[in-house]
């Protein structure tokens, strides 16, 4: 992994968030590539019950300021950082006075979803962007894991496919058996057309549920990780059905070189590269 770039989009990341399949791959597949010499961004929403202080989370004042259009609404972005202790491995914090200051993360004290869980979530997606474009850090592989990032392929093909910062970055996206019952705001597919994206590339969010909005991100990414071993069923066959490099599962005690060899062999096809010179 020298030299190789590597951008980590995920709604979870241990130690922030209790330990899941999604926030224990979140650390542990960065510490990989940061272990055997690539470079990794990690980007992550600041929900409120992460406890700033404990983490030491800071404003990066520079990166922070501008709006994002949400559904004709200025919505000023905030970014935050905070280094994984004993790790050399820095996590920016997507912020947002509205979306993200409650003190939990997707559900109320009653377990029910929040209703602008659609909004938040293309909030973070443009967030993560507008502010790697600010960085102006050219990842190599884009990985995203957890469904409330499941609009960034979505994004990074359409909304910003002509941006030559993501021009030669190959997106992968990691699904988990980590879903939510219902569906997202029905509405959730006039915002998306809001951002100029035409019917054919949301045609999944007409029932914003989750295995229709992992559907999406499988559809606009390059590759895809099983990252659990059960997946349901109906996502699990339309996964198998396309033509994309596809992982299965892997325990994070043996996940490394399966990433590793994934990563430069079948998604940046260094392998391939590497016999014909």
């Amino acid at each position: 992994m020298k030299e190789k770039r590597v951008l980590y989009v995920s709604s979870e990341v241990i130690p922030y968030l209790p330990e899941t399949e999604a926030s224990s791959m979140s650390y542990f597949s960065p510490k990989m590539v940061n272990d055997r010499g690539g470079q990794i961004r990690i980007f992550t929403p600041r929900f409120g019950n992460i406890n700033e202080r404990r983490h030491q989370l800071h404003e990066v004042i520079r990166l922070s300021g501008m709006n994002l259009i949400i559904n004709d609404l200025d919505m000023p972005l905030i970014i935050k950082v905070a280094s994984i202790p004993k790790e050399r491995m820095q996590v920016y914090f997507i912020d947002n006075e509205d979306y993200f200051k409650r003190k939990a993360t997707l559900t109320d004290e009653d377990g029910n979803m929040f209703e602008d869980n659609d909004e938040r979530a293309i909030f973070f997606a443009k967030g993560v962007i507008e502010t790697v474009k600010k960085l102006n850090w050219a990842p190599d592989i884009i990985h995203v894991h957890g469904w409330l990032a499941g609009l960034l392929p979505l994004y990074i093909k359409n909304y910003y496919g002509n941006d030559p910062l993501f021009e030669d970055s190959k997106i992968v996206t990691s699904v988990y058996n980590q879903s939510f019952e219902g569906t997202l705001d029905t509405e959730m597919i006039d915002k998306l057309r809001f951002d100029a994206l035409d019917d054919e590339s949301v045609a999944e969010f007409e029932e914003p549920n989750y295995i229709n909005l992992m559907k999406n991100a499988v559809r606009f990414s390059d590759a895809v990780i099983k990252g659990s071993e059960d997946l349901d069923p109906e996502l699990n066959t339309y996964i198998d059905s396309l033509d994309k490099p596809t992982l299965d599962f892997q325990s994070h005690e043996e996940f490394a070189d399966a990433y590793e060899g994934f990563y430069l062999n079948d998604i940046l096809n260094e392998k391939e590269e590497d016999e014909n010179e």
